[in-house]
């Protein structure tokens, strides 16, 4: 029987740390990574760079092209690492339906903290100022979601090996 892929969705708010953890994560595993800001339509970017959150409708599309590039990895038996916020349930859920087991890892950390390395990051759309709509919108991983939660609050490579130890991820190999 063939191995199960899987693909593990680093989750939480702008500027937690997702594709940091993310690409350590892949590297550590050597699957391939995926930044979920790059499935943004143009129009979404640019809604986010004018100071707009983004709301349901306009999340739908993105949300099914990062299902739809899970299935395309899973296909050819791939696992995968994705940065994607996920923040709320119905979003985990459209990631859900790819044919993979999709686990998460929900980053969590004082808004305090994320709004000192968001006013420190350059090159990205997603400012300062929509970090609030990040928090209200995030829907804390439910007891029944495959998935662990990982506090930030320690160096990312700590975090990493927290979040494969709390997976079950076997770091012998």
């Amino acid at each position: 029987m063939p191995q199960e892929t899987t693909a593990l969705v680093v989750m939480g708010p702008s500027g937690v740390g997702k594709t940091t953890t993310a690409k350590l994560l892949a590297e550590r595993l050597d699957w391939p990574f995926a930044e979920a800001d790059e499935f943004h339509s143009a129009a979404n970017i640019a809604k986010m760079e004018s100071g707009q959150p983004l709301n349901d409708n306009d999340r739908a599309p993105w949300l099914v092209a990062i299902r739809d590039w899970i299935t395309g990895q899973a296909a050819g038996g791939v696992s995968t690492v994705v940065a994607c916020s996920a923040l709320k349930r119905c979003y985990r859920d459209v990631l859900r339906e790819a044919d993979a087991r999709v686990r998460f890892v929900s980053l969590t950390a004082e808004q305090d903290l994320v709004g000192e390395r968001l006013g420190r990051r350059t090159g990205h759309y997603m400012p300062k100022s929509l970090l609030q709509s990040q928090f209200d919108d995030l829907e804390p991983l439910q007891s029944d979601e495959d998935g662990v939660t990982i506090s930030v609050g320690v160096p990312p490579e700590a975090v990493v090996t927290h979040a494969l130890e709390a997976l079950g991820f076997d770091q012998e190999g």
